[in-house]
């Protein structure tokens, strides 16, 4: 045996992988007491049976928690504020959710009188620094078991045979081998033809949103009103965190929104290939830059990109709990002041196009931007700052005997 504890908290999915983890840990660790912990996220019908699945896999008990509330309000609404994302096109639906499942499966090991805490994560992937470091930050005495670091089994057929073997009931098959994430703000896939990024994803594949090509031959317009950076309403009516993104999600869908197709770079060096789907996200995003083009000035909006791409890497890298990421919001949380208004988003055949948005405090002046002559502005006046703007390139053209 690898060594002995006398009771887990386990994070579990209900999945393949966690699903075997618990008779393995009775079995390598001195037959300890395992609870398993699980959020509900908005995994829909993952969560269906979970707690009976776990005890009969060998759990003393299960806690399911619906957390859905604060993962919107206190983490993807933030995450859409700061416009971070990675590599351009990957909105970090699994990387953003990670701390908040660590974090409580954290605290009720503390709760529980747990000496360790376990995961399913893979030694290859990114969510086994995103969980251990957040573990760290609630309490680093718990000991870290991660079964996939220490066990023989090497592929999905070796866990189906392991679950087989030791009678757990899962509903992974050879026919369905991709691994999937899912949640309320995106769902992921991994695995199978996936594995070579020369292959179109498979229709079928496909969880959420429908394909393009069938989508509505007619466009749909949807109106996001937001305050402070935050969205508060879709065409008119005010919903909250959960209702609202939801919506959104089921409105992105139908017209086939969000699918990426992405070879990314993971936190532990090697590329890996993933499909998301993120409809409800893909059109707030649309949608809060929209608002930010009025209401925010050129070189704040500048430098907020430039924060966007560190905060985006803070957060595939798992480090939500540092006084980085806290000091990032904090800039972020100044630049929303007047990010409160209204964005109009045309969804046609996998598009979500930003048409029309309006601000209570808009920096946009239609006499100054007019082609028109104004009072307001003196094209005269553009010939000495040309010449001042341009003064280095000159002096170099001079300086280069041009």
């Amino acid at each position: 045996m690898p060594g002995k504890v006398n009771k887990v908290v386990l994070a579990y999915s209900g999945g393949l992988d966690t699903s075997i983890i618990v008779p393995w840990l009775k079995q390598n660790y001195g037959n300890p007491e395992i609870i398993c912990y699980c959020c509900n996220l908005g995994q829909d019908d993952e969560l269906s049976g979970l707690e009976e699945k776990a005890i009969a896999s060998g759990a003393s008990k299960c806690y399911v928690e619906d957390l859905r509330e604060e993962f919107v309000r206190d983490f993807l609404f933030p995450l859409l504020q700061s416009g971070a994302v990675y590599e351009r096109i990957y909105l970090l639906g699994t990387s953003v959710a990670r701390p908040l499942i660590a974090r409580r499966q954290a605290e009720i090991a503390v709760q529980e009188g747990a000496d360790a805490v376990a995961h399913g994560c893979t030694g290859k992937g990114n969510d086994q620094v995103r969980f251990e470091i957040t573990y760290m930050s609630v309490n680093p005495r718990l000991k870290v078991i991660a079964p996939w670091r220490e066990w023989d089994i090497r592929s999905r057929e070796d866990a189906l045979d392991y679950a087989a073997e030791h009678n757990v009931p899962v509903t992974a098959s050879l026919k369905s081998i991709y691994s999937r994430d899912r949640n309320i703000w995106h769902m992921s896939h991994e695995g199978g033809v996936l594995e070579d990024p020369w292959n179109e994803p498979e229709e079928p594949m496909y969880t959420l949103t429908i394909a393009p090509e069938q989508a509505p031959d007619t466009p749909e317009y949807v109106e996001v009103g937001f305050e402070q950076g935050v969205p508060v309403s879709v065409d008119g009516q005010r919903l909250g965190p959960v209702e609202l993104l939801l919506l959104l999600n089921d409105i992105g869908a139908r017209h086939g929104v969000g699918r990426i197709d992405l070879v990314e770079n993971r936190l532990v060096g090697m590329k890996s290939h993933g499909v998301y789907e993120t409809p409800g996200g893909t059109i707030l995003r649309a949608a809060h830059q929209g608002i930010e083009q009025l209401a925010l000035d050129r070189d704040t909006l500048h430098y907020k990109d430039v924060i966007a791409h560190r905060y985006a890497e803070v957060v595939y890298n798992g480090q939500w709990y540092t006084p980085l990421r806290e000091a990032l919001d904090a800039f972020i949380k100044v630049t929303q002041q007047n990010v409160t208004g209204t964005a109009r988003i045309k969804l046609y055949k996998g598009s979500a196009s930003l048409v029309g948005r309006k601000v209570d405090r808009s920096l946009y002046n239609p006499d100054i931007a007019s082609f028109t002559m104004s009072q307001t502005y003196n094209q005269q006046d553009a010939e000495g700052f040309i010449k001042l703007f341009g003064l280095p390139i000159k002096v170099q053209a001079l300086v280069d005997g041009k």
